[in-house]
């Protein structure tokens, strides 16, 4: 385990987020698994009071800020995404919502007015130079009594195990024709996973176990409120606060 990746301003490794971007919601329509951490974060959005301030870093195409809009129309939102593509995929896709504030800007070079009520942080944190920064970063970001909701990829990106996978449920769901369809849109996914894993291999990327996670995360000085393993065991999730 390194929490010392290196790398340019807001991102590591060789990954092309906006290429990724081009086909990334297919995950969300067609991995069981991407609908599982979905499903669970509405769940968990269901359970809290209605915050006054969330921020979502590394947003991404904007699925998980979409699903605290609805829940929390009332809220202020802050979308945090560095890549362009990623943003500009995100923007369209939550113009309908008001409360949805966009700045196309890296966790490190987050010029920080407000602290949050709640963070939402999925899927990003490991792609991110110095996590163990960052993490502090997160900590600093909430206001006493504040939550984080936190889903971060840990293991190695097996992309012929997902590939397998992902053919095997979208076969069930779609048809043979349907699969290969799916599969030839969504090619770009595969050859982005490729690149996530080269880049994990060669430290760029931070990889963790569960246990690992947690130390890291409690050494940024939060309090661990929930912790399992999501996404087939790849990721994990932690849902913390700063402790008192």
């Amino acid at each position: 385990m390194t929490l010392e990746c290196s790398g340019p301003a807001g991102q590591t490794g060789s990954t092309d987020w906006a290429a990724y971007a081009t086909a990334y919601d297919l995950l969300a329509l067609h991995n069981p698994e991407y609908k599982a951490l979905m499903s669970g974060f509405e769940t968990f959005l269901s359970s809290v009071q209605e915050p006054r301030l969330v921020y979502d870093i590394g947003g991404g195409t904007g699925n998980y800020t979409a699903i605290a809009a609805k829940a929390f129309p009332k809220s202020a939102i802050r979308f945090i995404e560095p890549d362009p593509g990623m943003m500009g995929l995100a923007k369209r896709k939550l113009a309908g919502h008001k409360n949805i504030e966009f700045q196309n800007v890296s966790l490190e070079k987050l010029s920080v007015v407000d602290k949050a009520d709640l963070i939402v942080c999925v899927h990003a944190l490991y792609a991110m130079p110095n996590p163990a920064q960052r993490l502090k970063d997160l900590h600093d970001l909430l206001r006493p009594g504040g939550v984080l909701y936190l889903v971060d990829l840990g293991r190695y990106m097996a992309v012929s195990d997902w590939r397998r996978y992902l053919f095997l449920s979208i076969l069930k769901a779609q048809g043979p024709i349907g699969a290969l369809k799916i599969f030839w849109r969504g090619r770009e996914i595969a050859k982005q996973n490729a690149a996530i894993y080269e880049s994990q291999k060669k430290g760029e990327y931070w990889t963790h176990t569960e246990e690992e996670f947690a130390v890291a995360v409690k050494k940024a000085g939060f309090e661990i409120l929930k912790q399992q393993p999501v996404y087939r065991g790849y990721s994990d999730l932690v849902v913390c606060r700063p402790k008192p």
